[in-house]
């Protein structure tokens, strides 16, 4: 029960988040535009590089899979109901209602090749949604290959048979800079002991998360510079 409370403030963060979650500002700006776009998405459902299927409950699958790269590290790791070759998709054509693409398209070095995969194996008119960053640190290494603007993600997913439907800006005020600093200091401080992190977190890291909140209500914002791109697209055809 601690573990699936911890997980679920890392990913959705409420109060308490703001003092144990080092990402809350990124974190918190995904869940609530995954929220806003998730009524669209149902049916049957892809979700690709799921990790620990954080959004699964906001959307109102009839079947949700989960599907990762095939890795030792992964398959101790994730919650993924199919693991693939990094290739090819193991699923027929058309044969989902949507897909869900969360903070991987940064990890894919072939994007046109995953970009057509997603295409086959979704149904015509069928629901895209997908989130990439755009201001964030190297992460992952070495397996991060790129980082996409509102325009670069459009045109990337409009190339390959989509419509983009809506666009959201995650984050887009004075909470990018606090964010990108607790970022630095975390990783600059983090080890492997979970207890000791935690206490660095609520020491070094929430103070300015505090502060963040605080003048986020007094600065203007800026959509020229955010944290992460939401898009919503749909498959052309009918």
């Amino acid at each position: 029960m601690i573990k699936e409370w911890f997980i679920s403030e890392q990913f959705n963060p409420g109060i308490i988040g703001m003092f144990i979650n080092p990402f809350y500002f990124a974190r918190k700006g995904l869940y609530e535009n995954i929220s806003a776009l998730a009524s669209k998405i149902t049916g049957d459902v892809l979700d690709i590089g799921c990790g620990q299927k954080p959004y699964q409950h906001l959307i109102r699958a009839e079947k949700y899979i989960g599907l990762e790269l095939d890795t030792p590290q992964n398959r101790v790791n994730k919650k993924a109901d199919i693991f693939y070759d990094g290739h090819r998709f193991p699923f027929e054509d058309n044969e989902f209602d949507s897909v869900v693409v969360n903070a991987v398209l940064e990890h894919v070095f072939n994007p046109k090749e995953f970009l057509a995969e997603i295409n086959r194996v979704l149904k015509p008119g069928g629901a895209l949604l997908a989130t990439a960053p755009f201001v964030w640190d190297e992460h992952e290494q070495p397996y991060d290959y790129a980082r996409y603007s509102s325009f670069g993600l459009k045109h990337l997913i409009e190339s390959h048979g989509f419509t983009v439907v809506e666009q959201r800006k995650s984050i887009h005020d004075i909470r990018v800079i606090f964010q990108l600093l607790n970022a630095y200091t975390y990783k600059k401080t983090v080890t492997n002991n979970w207890y000791i992190n935690l206490v660095t977190t609520m020491v070094l890291i929430a103070p300015v998360t505090l502060l963040g909140i605080l003048l986020n209500y007094f600065l203007p914002g800026n959509s020229d510079l955010y944290l992460d791109n939401c898009v919503l697209a749909q498959k052309n055809g009918n």
